[in-house]
């Protein structure tokens, strides 16, 4: 095995983060202290976009610098296939590789764990390490066989319901402690360089901080009387008014707060231990939130702003402290994480043009662009349609819950590309808000950008295709027909 001489590598990604909401990006409350600090020797990018609104596809990008359209991680086929993972990479040269998280995608079945010497994604709806080969190749099968795929997505769903549950109780829902507790464990362990992946989900919806920011940041409030459901809300079988949307965002304020104080013993840790100078540390969400704006709650059905122009902070000796206006993508942090270990990715090859350590970074064709994919949100949808059931409300299939998108942006301006609704056009420099729909004004910037989002079309395959049918069980194999019988999903 080849033993690579790079820095350790620490990777967090606060789940479901909205970049305005942190005092690090000048948010008016204090929700991020400890990030405040750790600006004063990382890089901070204003203009950080995800490849997507949730987690499956983003970390999927993030692991293999592919857009969701390449490496088909999405809804419509929710797992991982024919991908090298930037986690083998390293582990291939000698890195010892973690992944700790709370969140369900990130697991055996999605493969998205691929290549990590340890890890817990402490949900124990489903089990993670336990048949975790064949599991997956069952969670592969459910999800293409169109008798299969309502029982797969009925698992997201119980699974959202018990965490629902679990989750109502004075902040035990939150495992960053135990998530920060066994990274530290593991990199006291390390033989060699580490990479080490953290997923903390405490701002993923429902929201039930520790007693302790509540009095802080939501005095008063209890997290069960608030709508804590975003799909009853979005297809209009709850309201929301001014005052519980205040304490909607004073419970995920709370929130934020608890991962920014964990974040700070894990940094304090590694300074202690003498390991701080010699890790190279990535800070991101993967996307963020809608608390209300656009008559939406949550991240789905929308590729607004607040979703997917997301935090992202870097610590690398080769990166200059400060900020950078400068348009950025999540996925080039595959790209930066090979340049900066010195790894040659056994997957995606190193584009040089693409990580944050190049002089040259973004000279790349369309590289004053970011893009946004948004597949069919097939469980997402599946949950609103049964929440607008149950309060006999008729959906629209000619909305935007049944829509794919695309996005193209830039600092100033960004296009996005509906299915079925009409497009629409903001110029962020003057309405970062998203509030004044131009997109039949004659702008140069749009026009710009609009033609970008058509080249990266055209680049990643044109048009969106129908969701294929399938022949249900027909290429289903034995092993995997057993398991499925021995669940109860088949006779």
């Amino acid at each position: 095995m080849a033993t690579s001489n790079g820095p350790n590598v620490l990777f967090v990604v606060l789940d479901t983060v909205r970049k305005d909401r942190l005092s690090v990006y000048g948010y008016d409350r204090p929700t991020t202290p400890t990030l405040e600090t750790f600006a004063e020797e990382a890089r901070v990018y204003e203009h950080a976009v995800a490849p997507a609104p949730w987690t499956l596809p983003v970390h999927a990008s993030l692991f293999t610098g592919l857009y969701p359209s390449e490496h088909n991680a999405t809804q419509e086929t929710p797992y991982l296939e024919d991908s090298t993972t930037l986690a083998e990479s390293l582990s291939a040269a000698g890195y010892a590789t973690s992944c700790y998280s709370s969140n369900a995608w990130i697991t055996p079945y999605t493969h998205l764990t691929d290549g990590f010497d340890d890890q817990d994604n402490f949900f124990k709806v489903m089990p993670g390490d336990t048949l975790s080969r064949p599991l997956a190749r069952i969670w592969k099968t459910m999800n293409d066989n169109d008798r299969l795929r309502s029982l797969a997505d009925r698992l997201v769903e119980l699974g959202n319901s018990v965490h629902e549950r679990l989750a109502a109780g004075g902040g035990e829902d939150s495992k960053t402690p135990a998530v920060i507790d066994q990274t530290q464990s593991f990199i006291d362990d390390a033989d060699g360089p580490f990479f080490s992946f953290l997923n903390l989900m405490d701002a993923h919806l429902p929201y039930h901080p520790p007693e302790e920011y509540v009095e802080q940041f939501a005095p008063g409030v209890d997290s069960t009387e608030v709508c804590q459901n975003s799909k009853a809300y979005n297809c209009g079988a709850r309201d929301i008014d001014d005052e519980e949307w205040e304490d909607i965002q004073g419970l995920y304020d709370a929130e934020i707060r608890h991962m920014d104080d964990q974040l700070g013993r894990l940094f304090d840790w590694l300074k202690a231990e003498e390991l701080w100078e010699e890790t190279m540390v990535v800070v991101c969400a993967d996307h963020g939130e809608l608390h209300g704006e656009h008559d939406l709650y949550g991240h789905e059905f929308n590729i607004y702003d607040p979703l997917v122009n997301v935090p992202l902070l870097v610590k690398h000796p080769e990166i200059a402290p400060g900020r950078d206006e400068d348009c950025v993508e999540l996925l080039d942090l595959y790209h930066t994480l090979l340049d900066a270990t010195g790894v040659e990715g056994q997957g995606q090859p190193l584009d040089p043009n693409r990580s944050l350590l190049a002089d040259a970074y973004r000279d790349i064709d369309l590289g004053d662009h970011a893009f946004v994919e948004y597949h069919r949100p097939v469980v997402e949808l599946n949950q609103l349609e049964s929440k607008a059931s149950e309060a006999g409300i008729t959906l629209d299939a000619d909305s935007r819950f049944y829509s794919r998108m695309r996005a193209a942006r830039r600092p100033d301006a960004k296009y996005i590309r509906n299915e079925r609704i009409a497009d629409e056009a903001y110029r962020l420099d003057s309405d970062p808000g998203e509030a004044d729909d131009v997109v039949d004004d004659d702008d140069e910037a749009i026009a710009a950008t609009e033609a970008a989002l058509s080249a990266f079309e055209e680049r990643v395959g044109g048009e969106w295709d129908e969701v294929g049918e399938s022949d249900p069980l027909a290429d289903m194999g034995d092993e995997a027909k057993d398991r499925l019988r021995d669940l109860g999903y088949v006779e």
